[in-house]
């Protein structure tokens, strides 16, 4: 089995992916943006109350503060809390 990458390897690897999914991100921010953003019958919150834009806020500012780990913090944004009793729920 090969050895780990070099930065400058990875880079190279994955650089034009990675690239795509941050374009592929920022349309879909922009998607959200551009939307129509307070509801027509005025029962829904507006988005900028949604839990899920806030939780993808929250990734994007841990993607960039460089303390590593970023899979798992971001999955933890994403998960919904252990439950001790999810075995006895209905």
């Amino acid at each position: 089995m090969p050895g780990k990458l070099s930065a400058a390897e990875a880079i190279d690897r994955w650089h034009l992916e990675l690239r795509h999914r941050i374009l592929d991100l920022a349309a879909g921010l922009d998607r959200i943006d551009h939307a129509r953003s307070d509801p027509i019958d005025g029962a829904a919150p507006p988005v900028t109350q949604d839990p899920r834009l806030s939780r993808i806020r929250e990734a994007l500012r841990l993607l960039t503060d460089g303390r590593g780990e970023r899979t798992v913090r971001v999955q933890h944004i994403f998960s919904d809390p252990y439950d001790p009793g999810w075995r006895s729920s209905p």
